[in-house]
């Protein structure tokens, strides 16, 4: 069933997941940059070990959403809470910044589509991971070198290579890098944005494997932001589409994608054909 509503109040799009309660759970999102609109009444509902997908054109407020369910922005209007070990934490934008900080770096992940937004591009690869680990009050270096090799190894990427700032490696390991780095603490939800965008096409395969071998491995709950619809496909398990700043469509992947009900959805999908 397709829900053309921003307020997913019973999740029937995702019957697999019902036995449990939502890890993530953002009520009625707005954000405006001046007089721009960029997010209106946007609602979302995340389960455990689920993919949720989120696509639609540029400036459709895909990556707003993104920053906020990151915290590195605050909504004008909406409440998001996450459910960390168990214990439901409160709206997430109403804690202090300094709570927010902490909720970030120990239970929230990301990969941007740009590294340099998430790596320090003359650190060293193991450094750029570590640095994450030590944010969150690990001293010791025997420990912080030991967790930054094993999430570098997680990520596939080339240990011999962990000394190498990001700066001299590909795009693809650079994601690697990243990808290890949002890892590192174990976090209840990894962010995705574009994380294909701008790699050859061998180089997405491998990096969308070992995505999807982490998700299966890991059992992660993750949100993907991408406008490849393959990306889409392969790793989702719910879309939600999204226009001009409000949710058009939700359902599942299949569903959406092969049988798209709104008149944008459509157009969408027909142009990726």
């Amino acid at each position: 069933m397709t829900v053309i509503s921003s307020r997913p109040s019973v999740p029937l799009d995702a019957p697999r997941l019902q036995a449990t309660p939502p890890l993530l759970r953002a009520e009625g999102l707005t954000k405006r940059y001046g007089t721009r609109m960029a997010m209106h009444d946007v609602s979302l509902e995340v389960y455990p070990g689920e993919v949720v997908g989120v696509v639609g054109e540029s400036g459709s407020g895909k990556s707003t959403l993104l920053r906020l369910l990151n915290l590195e922005e605050m909504p004008d209007v909406g409440v998001y809470t996450l459910d960390i070990d168990g214990i439901r934490e409160r709206d997430l934008f109403a804690l202090p910044r300094f709570d927010r900080r902490g909720v970030q770096i120990k239970h929230i992940g990301i990969v941007y589509q740009n590294p340099h937004l998430g790596l320090r591009m003359k650190f060293t690869s193991s450094g750029n991971v570590a640095e994450r680990l030590l944010i969150a009050g690990e001293r010791s270096f025997a420990t912080l070198r030991a967790a930054a090799r094993d999430s570098l190894a997680a990520s596939e990427f080339p240990l011999d290579r962990m000394d190498d700032p990001p700066r001299v490696l590909s795009g693809g390991m650079q994601q690697r890098v990243q990808l290890a780095k949002a890892l590192a603490m174990k976090p209840a939800l990894l962010l995705l944005d574009e994380p294909t965008t701008g790699l050859d096409v061998s180089i997405q395969a491998t990096v969308l494997d070992t995505l999807k071998r982490l998700q299966r491995e890991r059992d992660m709950t993750i949100v993907l932001v991408s406008h490849d619809l393959g990306v889409i496909r392969t790793l989702a398990d719910r879309v939600l589409v999204m226009r001009g700043g409000r949710v058009v469509e939700r359902g599942l992947t299949d569903q959406i994608l092969d049988d798209p009900q709104h008149p944008y959805t459509q157009q969408l999908v027909h142009a990726k054909l």
